[in-house]
């Protein structure tokens, strides 16, 4: 298990109160060993003009799975990590429905972390692959 320590769904989601998350309606729904997946619908909040699925909605996903992703490998007393870099390659559109962004890491260093965020359709399509990279800091004293 690479998690700092065992987080539940309900304190995972908790994170997300208030922010762009709830709004576009993202929830986190699987925490595996080495993987966190969270869901996003297709609806008015993440589609552009043209009916399909906005690209930066889909990078608002995976940018929030792959940042929650790294923060619950840190001591929360001590460290937390920040979008250093991040791309996305739109494979699919995706015109209602729902959408799951998975991540799992592929370096988990001291300093940056590099996460890898699959994002498919109920299916298993392959709607996004995007990657991320996060720099760790220390947190200073106040």
């Amino acid at each position: 298990m690479i998690w700092f320590k065992k987080y539940t769904l309900a304190e995972i989601n908790g994170f997300s109160r208030d922010t762009m998350l709830s709004h576009l309606g993202i929830e986190y729904t699987t925490i595996e060993d080495n993987a966190l997946t969270a869901t996003m619908p297709v609806d008015h909040r993440t589609k552009q003009p043209a009916g399909i699925l906005h690209g930066g909605a889909s990078v608002a996903l995976a940018e929030s799975v792959a940042s929650v992703a790294s923060y619950l490998t840190l001591d929360p007393q001590k460290l937390y990590a920040v979008g250093l870099e991040i791309n996305a390659n739109h494979i699919k559109s995706k015109k209602q429905g729902l959408v799951y962004g998975k991540a799992t890491p592929v370096h988990l260093g001291s300093s940056t972390q590099v996460w890898n965020i699959d994002i498919t359709d109920e299916a298993g399509r392959l709607i996004c692959k995007s990657r991320i990279t996060m720099l760790i800091l220390e947190k200073k004293g106040k």
